[in-house]
């Protein structure tokens, strides 16, 4: 799918992935509608960009953002909240928020706004998942639930929905990609109440992230691993989840 002219929305654009991927989106010439929590780091991007300001908390089920943003080619799911810490800890409010923002609002999204893109016979899916939601990680319990939830999602649609074809090229149908990154380095860890200490894996820039999504979109890649090698673990996990585990206590927590 050609992104040059294509209307994408970009939730959680305001920082992080989404910031990034809406500057990469605007370089390859798509027009972005952006939509987060702070406004005024939004109204950054959108001046970067050119990209059209839609604020809106996702955890507020009246929120009203697929009808706000009108038609659109593609939806690039990027907002996401994170805690961590054991789960008797965790409040019940910060569950069901964490589970709105990640998932629920994303599923809702996704159902108000698929119907347009069958109808005109092409569009994108995105959603930005996460290694945690493939291998589970200690005590960010719901964080990789939202995030498994999110990767069985996009599995599911991809039998549901018409192939792409052309080779993703102008063709006809609706892609479906699910984005699997590990350590990113933006402010996500703060915000989760615990900063990443650990020297390996190294984070990654958001902006690596951001080109794979757009490659994505453009190839109709169905997943997509940042950095590669992710697919190791990933796999090893599917294959051997005991073997894995053993490691996983081994040389720390995953």
């Amino acid at each position: 799918m050609r992104l040059a002219g294509a209307r994408v929305l970009v939730t959680g654009a305001s920082s992080g992935i989404g910031a990034a991927t809406a500057l990469e989106l605007s370089a390859r010439g798509a027009r972005l509608v952006l939509s987060g929590r702070d406004q005024d780091a939004l109204a950054g991007v959108a001046a970067r960009t050119g990209g059209e300001m839609l604020p809106a908390d996702l955890s507020d089920p009246s929120a009203d953002l697929a009808v706000r943003a009108g038609r659109v080619d593609v939806l690039v799911a990027c907002a996401g909240e994170g805690w961590s810490g054991p789960l008797t800890r965790m409040s019940g409010g910060t569950a069901e928020r964490m589970i709105a923002v990640n998932l629920t609002a994303h599923v809702q999204l996704t159902r108000l706004l698929l119907p347009g893109m069958l109808e005109r016979g092409r569009g994108h899916l995105v959603y930005v998942a996460s290694i945690a939601g493939v291998v589970g990680v200690r005590e960010e319990a719901v964080y990789a639930a939202t995030k498994a939830g999110l990767l069985v999602f996009a599995e599911s649609l991809r039998y549901e929905l018409p192939p792409v074809d052309g080779a993703g090229v102008d063709g006809k149908g609706v892609g479906v990609t699910a984005v699997v990154p590990g350590v990113v380095d933006t402010p996500f860890f703060a915000r989760r109440g615990r900063p990443y200490t650990r020297r390996r894996p190294e984070p990654v820039p958001p902006e690596r992230v951001a080109r794979a999504i757009a490659t994505a979109v453009e190839r109709d890649r169905a997943e997509v691993y940042v950095p590669a090698w992710l697919r190791v673990p990933a796999r090893l996990h599917g294959a051997a989840p005991g073997v894995f585990r053993v490691l996983a206590r081994r040389f720390g927590r995953p």
